[in-house]
């Protein structure tokens, strides 16, 4: 950490009258921000650290594919850029809906600082991991997601003190941009010759109509990264403000199926297929106004598009900048992706991939 950083930190804590605070460093992950815990006596809170410098420009609003594009990954697929602005105007949306967002305290946006209520360490990955029930806990993450359905969201969020935020749409262009990372580093990671013109022609042509849907869909609030580490139990509060909230700055509007996919198909953490439909079955009797057969058909279409996107952007490009400990996680994406295609509706592109991309080139 540059000293020029580390004094603007201490000169923020300062003026927010955290000043005096113990800083605990807290793990991180393939993000570009930083945690710590500031201890002020008995109190607990959590220090933001999200340096604007580090990500590159968010999706101006309203920009067409070509700007999208030319403006790189964050501008094209990802839509956001980890921005405070987002953090801030995100929780204030979710904490409006009575749900469990970690209160601001103080930020600077400019700097990409602020202090948040602490919410603890009661993640739900610890907790199942150490033995706890599973299915209370997914019980309720599922009931978030339906509150959180039950309203159309706002095209921007805002928050006290002029603070706003765009909600754009997770569109065709995003999903598919996304997704065809798997083309550019998988056949890397896997020491597989490049897919050819006919290749990724077929893979096109296939996909289009999930990306398609994926668009035509998107109608409620989405999380983003909505799993087992970025949840927390809070057992003293109550209905579904007992799931804490984390890492919801790239917040979307999208396909309701998207946080579902994220949550009963975590690449961190293995899900039954048992857990997996009785959650699925939870959600679609608490909303009967939505068609099951073309939910549960969108819901695997998108979780074999997401399976593919985390297998290229985020696990393969990860382990070859050295960061072995993603390799980990395949095996367990491969086998979400390989269930989500057996859906008859996905038979072709289950033939994609067992014709470009065979068993010995799945690890």
């Amino acid at each position: 950490m540059s000293s020029d950083r580390e004094t603007l930190k201490a000169a923020f804590l300062a003026k927010a009258g955290f000043g005096d605070a113990r800083r605990e460093l807290l793990s991180g992950d393939a993000s570009t921000r930083v945690y710590e815990r500031l201890h002020r006596g008995d109190e607990r809170f959590i220090f933001m650290d999200q340096p604007p410098a580090l990500e590159s420009v968010v999706c101006p609003p309203g920009a067409g594919e070509a700007e999208r594009i030319a403006l790189g990954y964050n501008a094209a697929a990802r839509l956001a850029a980890g921005s405070v602005a987002a953090f801030v105007a995100t929780a204030a949306y979710l904490r409006a809906r009575g749900l469990s967002a970690p209160a601001v305290l103080a930020h600077d946006i400019e700097a990409g600082l602020a202090v948040l209520e602490d919410l603890g360490e009661g993640l739900y990955a610890t907790l199942i991991a150490e033995g706890q029930d599973e299915v209370p806990l997914y019980e309720a993450a599922v009931d978030v997601q339906v509150a959180l359905h039950a309203e159309s969201p706002p095209d921007v969020l805002t928050a006290e003190g002029g603070v706003s935020w765009p909600l754009l749409t997770y569109d065709t262009l995003a999903l598919k941009i996304a997704t065809d990372t798997f083309l550019e580093w998988w056949p890397k990671f896997a020491g597989m010759p490049a897919f050819g013109p006919e290749a990724v022609a077929e893979w096109d042509a296939l996909w289009a109509p999930v990306w398609v849907r994926g668009e035509a869909g998107a109608s409620v609030f989405t999380h983003r990264d909505y799993h087992a580490q970025n949840l927390l139990w809070l057992p003293g509060r109550d209905g579904v403000a007992r799931v804490g909230l984390l890492d919801f700055q790239d917040a979307l509007r999208a396909h309701p199926a998207w946080d579902l996919t994220h949550l009963l198909q975590d690449a961190r953490r293995d899900v039954s297929p048992e857990l997996e439909q009785a959650m699925l079955d939870r959600y679609l009797a608490a909303r009967p106004q939505v068609d099951r057969a073309a939910f549960v058909a969108d819901y695997r279409a998108l979780a074999a598009s997401n399976a593919a996107r985390i297998l290229g952007r985020v696990f393969a490009r990860q382990a070859l900048l050295g960061r072995a400990h993603y390799e980990s996680y395949m095996p367990r994406t491969w086998r979400y992706l390989e269930r989500n295609l057996q859906d008859p509706a996905l038979a072709g592109l289950k033939a994609w991939f067992d014709k470009y991309v065979p068993p010995e080139f799945r690890r």
